[in-house]
């Protein structure tokens, strides 16, 4: 009986210490004391629950114990990220429109950066809070002030999650007027003086610029304005090299995470991550580049883009016209670390791309038109190829990108800029699965690495919920009239195979010094006048080496006075035969085209009319934002036997257009086809 009683004693005793240590702690600690309590917790296996604050000065707070987030009410701006030691990892000295904020590049490259009008809370729990801040277009108030669009941007704060997920819900009606859109994004602006190292992938790392670095007392501006040379840089260590924000560009398949760095002496250092799980919302395919991350510090989640593509992609829409799109879910991870900094912060950033991958299509969104993975389909086959003049059966198609895009003629997916798109690559015996795919109408598309050409099935393909389609067997005859004769690069939809030169040494960027990244290098397009001072490139086939003897871009030369000529290459080759009566074909396949024309000649350069133009080409600038291919192109041109000779042929390609430095194209692959055997 006496223990029962001391037992009793005991918990009484317990009960009362507890809650007066309790009632002690309210009454001491402060609001900033809780606060850094919280922020310490990164690691805790009981995540705090997530709070959400309004308040009377326009902003809106959602709190998880990691990172407390801070958005404009009701002008849905991203105005404050307080995690660990810093009050506000975006730049506090910027106007709260300029810190975390969605904008439109719209007609006459108009910038309209999205103030919403409404709030409304979607979700409140312990475990997400999730918040819409939206805006309806009114023709009386709006027209040519705002994009004409309805505007419904979320933010999403996850218990135990150290970031926010955003994304956007656009929508066009079909009484809206037409418009432009050529650019959609989310930009970051992060604090100047801390965020200082940039890391892209692996090997793409570097102690970056300040922005003031960039202004004319700090730099010169060369031949384009984002193109600088620090002068008198802040870090010392970086003068004498360049900085452009292009040459931290990525193809979409690759541009999954990338962000930024602070190493504070008094605080352990902080990443700032932009984290893309999907590219099913991004135009132009799985090889449209866009950029990254820049000096600023700025970090951006592209969505839509002409970079490197140009006009060419589709951005217009019209009246009548409506139109409907989901851009994210994207994550803002932040994540902090004492020893091994950088190399820490950056492998915790990719564990929880993993992470997000994984979990890709989100189930805890609130929005209807975001569905998870039970509202998708999905659809699976293997590609085969027939080219008789390579092998006598059918071939795996390995490693082929295989992709779902909105229906349209074959390689039209690279310009495609409205819907979704979803693509993988075959495995080694030429499967594929595509798995979550959005419902709607798509036609199936591919292009296999060492063949030209593009292919589309010939099926219209209707993706329901949980429908899962299965194809079989595909075959792909790429263009093929007559045995190969020879042959000039790899059909890979790049130019990296042929001569990157060496860059200025005065005019180098130290991130693209691996031979992987040189082509990103300032001014390579100036060394073909220095290479070819006394003429244009001659190659000779069976003498020459690609990767040695072609230039990398068919670019003009220096003319003098600040002027730019046209530049005529020439391949040089030997027919033992020639079938007079026979038809010939040249594989012409382009890599790139901006502001070009090529026109082919055979055996005679000075003849007044070409045999073949492609008549005034492309914008997609590949060669000065440092890109290594913009659009692919490709020519199938018939040419009769008359136009040749037995014994040493030539043909004279000629990029004719001369307005400025940058009209050129990129090659990807050339082959002379003999006749149908």
């Amino acid at each position: 009986m006496e223990k029962v009683v001391n037992r009793s004693h005991l918990r009484q005793l317990v009960f009362w210490l507890l809650t007066i240590i309790e009632l002690l702690l309210l009454l001491s600690a402060s609001s900033e004391q809780l606060s850094a309590r919280k922020l310490l917790r990164d690691d805790t296996t009981d995540p705090l629950q997530v709070q959400l604050e309004t308040s009377d000065d326009n902003r809106v707070v959602i709190d998880n114990g990691l990172v407390q987030v801070t958005i404009g009410n009701p002008n849905g701006y991203l105005i404050g990220l307080k995690y660990k030691g810093f009050d506000n990892v975006l730049e506090s000295r910027n106007k709260d429109q300029n810190k975390g904020y969605w904008d439109i590049v719209w007609d006459d490259n108009a910038i309209d950066k999205i103030e919403t009008e409404q709030f409304k809370v979607i979700t409140q729990t312990d475990d997400l809070v999730e918040l819409s801040f939206s805006k309806t277009w009114n023709y009386t108030t709006d027209y040519r002030k705002a994009v004409p669009l309805n505007i419904d941007k979320r933010y999403i704060v996850r218990r135990g999650v150290s970031g926010v997920y955003m994304y956007g819900i656009f929508e066009r009606l079909a009484e809206f007027p037409a418009a432009q859109m050529y650019q959609i994004r989310i930009a970051f602006k992060l604090q100047e003086d801390k965020f200082r190292f940039m890391a892209l992938s692996d090997t793409r790392q570097r102690v970056m610029p300040m922005g003031r670095d960039r202004n004319s007392d700090r730099s010169q501006t060369l031949a384009f304005k984002e193109a600088v040379l620090l002068t008198n840089p802040t870090d010392p260590r970086l003068k004498g090299e360049v900085d452009d924000k292009y040459q931290y560009s990525c193809e979409n398949k690759d541009n999954k995470l990338h962000g930024w760095i602070a190493e504070p002496d008094d605080n352990p250092a902080v990443g700032f991550w932009v984290i893309t799980p999907s590219n099913e919302f991004r135009t132009g395919g799985p090889h449209h580049q866009d950029l990254t991350s820049h000096a600023g510090p700025t970090a951006l989640s592209m969505f839509v883009s002409t970079h490197y593509a140009g006009k060419d992609i589709e951005t217009s829409y019209n009246e009548g016209e409506p139109w409907k799109k989901v851009f994210g879910p994207v994550l803002i991870y932040l994540n902090s670390a004492s020893k091994d900094a950088r190399k820490t912060l950056w492998e915790d950033a990719k564990r929880q791309l993993n992470q997000e991958i994984e979990s890709w299509p989100y189930n805890f969104t609130g929005s209807e038109d975001f569905p998870n993975a039970d509202g998708r389909g999905k659809v699976s086959g293997q590609l085969l190829v027939r080219d008789r003049y390579m092998d006598n059966e059918l071939m795996q198609a390995q490693s082929a990108f295989v992709g779902l895009a909105p229906p349209g003629e074959a390689g039209s997916w690279q310009t495609e800029g409205k819907g979704y798109q979803f693509w993988t690559q075959t495995d080694e015996n030429g499967r594929f699965k595509i798995e979550n795919v959005r419902p709607g109408e798509y036609n199936l598309y591919a292009w296999v690495p060492g063949f030209i050409g593009n292919y589309k099935s010939d099926l219209n393909i209707t993706i329901e919920p949980g429908k899962d389609i299965k194809l079989g067997t595909l075959i792909y005859d790429p263009p093929r009239n007559g045995p190969t004769l020879w042959e000039i690069g790899i059909p890979d939809r790049t130019a990296a195979e042929f001569y990157v030169p060496d860059p200025y040494p005065t005019l180098m960027n130290s991130i693209c010094i691996d031979d992987v990244d040189r082509y990103r290098q300032y001014g390579l397009w100036e060394r073909y006048s220095d290479i070819y001072r006394h003429g244009d490139l001659v190659y000779t086939v069976g003498v020459s080496n690609y990767s040695r003897d072609w230039f990398y871009a068919h670019v003009t030369r220096d003319g003098g006075n600040s002027t730019k000529r046209p530049t005529t290459w020439q391949i040089k080759y030997n027919l033992e035969d020639v079938s007079e009566t026979g038809n010939y074909t040249l594989q012409l396949a382009l890599a790139s085209a901006s502001y070009a024309e090529v026109q082919v000649r055979f055996n005679y350069s000075d003849s007044d009319r070409p045999y073949f133009t492609t008549r005034l080409i492309g914008s997609d600038n590949a060669v000065a934002r440092h890109g290594i291919h913009g659009l692919y192109r490709l020519y199938s041109i018939i040419v009769p036997g008359n136009q040749f000779q037995k014994g040493e042929n030539k043909i004279f390609l000629s990029q004719t257009r001369s307005t400025g430095a940058f009209d050129s194209v990129m090659y990807d692959y050339i082959r002379l086809e003999g006749p149908t055997s």
